[in-house]
Formats: C-alpha cells, structure tokens, sequence
C-alpha cells in the first residue's frame, strides 16, 4: 500500500509539473512572444501591450482551459465508471444537445444582441433541461436504470440536432455562421466572472468526487456488488450523474462543444494509473487541462494571426489517439492468443 502511494505520489507531481510546462508555454507563445523570466516583472509593472495580452488574454485563456479540460476528463471518468463503457463520454447523455439548442435558439432570436450573457445562459439552461428530462424519463419501477438513461440521452440529442437543423434553415446566414463557430468550441472568453466561476465550479466538484472515489470503485464490480458491499448504488449514480451534467452544461456553456476530452484522456489516463478513482480522478482532471491547454496553444498559432476553432484541434488529435488506443489493444490481444 505504502509503495502504491509513493507510485501515485510521483505520478500526480509529474502531472503538475506538466501543468506547469504547459501553462508556461500558453503565456509566452503567441503572436506577441512573451519570453517566460520575463512574465513576473510584466506583471508587476502593469504597463505596456505585454501586460495587457498576459491579463486580458492569455492568463484567463490558461485558467479556462484548465477548468474546462480538467472537467470534461473528470466527467468523463466518472462517466465511464457509472456506465461500465469506455465509449461513453460527458456529451453521450445528450447535455451536448441541448445545450447547442439552446445557444442556437438565442441566436435566431436575437436574444445575444440584448446582452451578451444571454448565450451561455441559454446553453446552460438548455442543458439542464435535458438533464431534467433524461432523469425523469430513465425512471422506472425499479428505479434509475442506467442503460435507459444512456439510450434516452442518445436519442434526445438526435432531436436536439434535428431541431438546430431546423431553426438554422430558417434564419439568415450571418446567424448561422455564428451558430456554427459557436459549436466548434473556443476559449476566447474575455468575461472575467464567467473564467472565475467556471474555474471554482471545475474545482469544487473535483473535491466533492473525492467522496465518492469508494462507491466508484464498488461501481466498477457492477450495481448489485455495489449494494452488497454496502452503498446504495441508485443515490450515487444520482448525485454522480449530477456533478457531471452541471460540469459538462457549464462547460459547453461557456466553451461551446469541444469533443474527445472527456473520451479520450480517461482511457490513457486509465492505462497510465489504473483503475483506482482515488489516482484516476485527480490524474483526468490534471491531464485533461494539460492536453487543452496544449490544443488552445495550436489552436492559435498553426496559422498565425488567425486562430482555428479548438475543436477542430482536439476533434483530430482525439481522434488519432483514440484509434491508437484501439490499435495497440487489438495488437495486444492478437499476441495474447497467439500465445
């Protein structure tokens, strides 16, 4: 036991020491090069074009990513523990959905040329509404049933897309063009109380998983070795169901959908660590700001001035890493019953 401390010990401080490396590059490459010793006396001065494309740009646009990757990798390693499916992620439930839905309806509306905050408002109150209804539709007799929740989820964000198609043939072009950019995600929040509040949320629920890291476990064995070691599987998948739904309808929210985090940093980090919630969650959380940090860095740079979408980042190098993944599996079970 002391040794598989010590083991998680060094793997959680090189993933700070990444978060670190990672965080540093953020603020010093751009289109402005900032070099890295000079950043404590540009900002100490609180002068110049340097201090304010540190303040007003890249320091928020590091502290979102890391909420935002940090908590879609989280969701997502819960997610895939709740369900017992590697293929499930934060946006499977169908939140991704209706979230879009409700961007793409304040935007046909008109409502974002009222106040800017109408947006992520009605992301956030599209996503909560689809919570609401997957929930109340997966109750049964027998209670929640977590494969009802998956099919129902899958098939409300199939009407959820059918109703953006909807609503987007029937407004104008500049709308749809936003609705677009929107959906392909972005880090470029200039609202300082939104970062604030998205970094808080991100980290308080970290803690507030950390009681459940047992029940996770238990979890892994199946609902009914869950019960009869003792928790009450239905009341965790219920609170564990809401943590990730509030982080994943606050990350879309404020980011927009940016897919493959929460599909693909578990499943590394899983074979990176292991299976134990106690190692697994801090290390997706770690791992998952890391690797959008790294995607908002390209994102911005590849083609310098202009900036792509970062879904477009992670959607392409989740995608190879995935099919990685995939690969060397498949190669180790060839070898295994070659054996």
């Amino acid at each position: 036991m002391v040794q598989k401390q010590w083991s998680w010990s060094i793997n959680v401080a090189l993933l700070l020491v990444g978060l670190l490396a990672a965080s540093m590059l953020s603020l010093g490459v751009g289109e402005i090069p900032i070099r890295i010793g000079d950043i404590p006396h540009i900002l100490s001065e609180k002068e110049g074009m340097e201090y304010s494309v540190l303040s007003y740009i890249r320091i928020p646009r590091t502290l979102l990513g890391l909420a935002i990757g940090g908590s879609l990798s989280l969701a997502g390693a819960i997610l895939q523990g709740v369900y017992r499916n590697p293929l499930v992620e934060p946006y499977t439930l169908g939140i991704s959905g209706g979230a879009s839905l409700g961007i793409t309806f304040a935007i046909v509306a008109g409502l974002h040329l009222i106040n800017i905050l109408f947006l992520p408002l009605a992301g956030f109150i599209g996503a909560f509404a689809t919570i609401f209804l997957v929930y109340t539709l997966s109750l049964g007799k027998g209670g929640l049933s977590v494969n009802r929740m998956l099919l129902i989820g899958v098939m409300i964000s199939f009407i959820a897309s059918s109703l953006m198609m909807f609503l987007m043939s029937i407004t104008t072009t500049d709308n749809i063009n936003g609705i677009v950019f929107w959906m392909m995600g972005s880090l470029n929040e200039s609202n300082s109380t939104m970062i604030n509040v998205m970094t808080i949320l991100s980290l308080v629920c970290l803690v507030i998983s950390y009681l459940f890291v047992m029940p996770l476990n238990a979890l892994r064995l199946g609902e009914e070795k869950a019960k009869h070691l003792g928790f009450n599987a239905n009341s965790v998948i219920r609170i564990l169901f809401i943590i990730t739904s509030l982080l994943t309808g606050a990350c879309i929210a404020v980011a927009g959908v940016i897919g493959f985090v929460g599909l693909v940093i578990p499943h590394i980090v899983r074979l990176w660590v292991g299976t134990d919630y106690r190692i697994l969650l801090i290390s997706s959380f770690l791992s998952g700001g890391i690797f959008l940090i790294l995607c908002d860095v390209m994102a911005r740079t590849i083609i310098s001035p202009n900036e792509l979408p970062i879904g477009v980042i992670t959607g392409i190098l989740g995608g190879v890493l995935f099919i990685v993944l995939l690969s060397n599996s498949r190669r180790k079970e060839l070898r295994q019953y070659d054996d």
